[in-house]
């Protein structure tokens, strides 16, 4: 494996977290992993997804703060960048990587929720002013509170491709190039 085919990104959240993502596509584990730092807990929940997720598309997160380290490992059919959402109320990382999001907690990495959608994710959202965060696919959005119960969901008529909080909005970009508003607290149409 040559050095361009790992993927990386860090990401440093308030509260002195910094968050080095990795990944690398399908049958490519063994080789990502021999690269992973070797401190703190190690936590792999790519089971959650397959029996043998080392043959599918890897990744992991190494996670830095005032407290300590830890590490999560995932995987994914399709190859994807995992991206997180820091949830500061809850201390929680909510984690997108491909078809799954995992809510860790910030301070340790023990597995709080995790939740596959149907379709692939496309982002994780979340405000100080919501008690949930919006998982959004490319089919739906689940609106899910801390404790992962699901607040509520919307199903949508084409693909979604973006999404955005503005203003109290969720604010949708579909396939087809609408444009959709709802109130990010209800999922209300607006």
């Amino acid at each position: 494996m040559s050095e361009s085919d790992v993927h990386r990104s860090t990401v440093r959240y308030p509260g002195g977290l910094t968050v080095r993502f990795r990944w690398a596509g399908t049958g490519r584990a063994a080789d990502l992993f021999a690269l992973s730092e070797a401190s703190g807990r190690l936590a792999d929940h790519g089971p959650l997804v397959a029996a043998e997720p080392d043959r599918l598309c890897r990744a992991e997160m190494r996670v830095e703060g005032p407290r300590g380290s830890w590490t999560a490992r995932f995987a994914s059919p399709l190859f994807d960048g995992p991206t997180a959402f820091f949830w500061d109320v809850p201390g929680l990382l909510v984690t997108k990587y491909g078809f799954r999001c995992y809510a860790l907690d910030a301070r340790a990495g023990d597995l709080r929720w995790s939740r596959e959608g149907g379709a692939p994710i496309i982002d994780v959202l979340g405000s100080a002013r919501l008690d949930h965060v919006l998982i959004q696919s490319e089919i739906d959005t689940v609106a899910v509170a801390a404790d992962g119960t699901v607040v509520w969901r919307l199903a949508h008529s084409d693909v979604v491709t973006g999404a955005e909080l503005v203003g109290g909005r969720l604010v949708l970009t579909s396939y087809g190039g609408q444009l959709a508003a709802f109130d990010a607290q209800s999922g209300r149409p607006l």
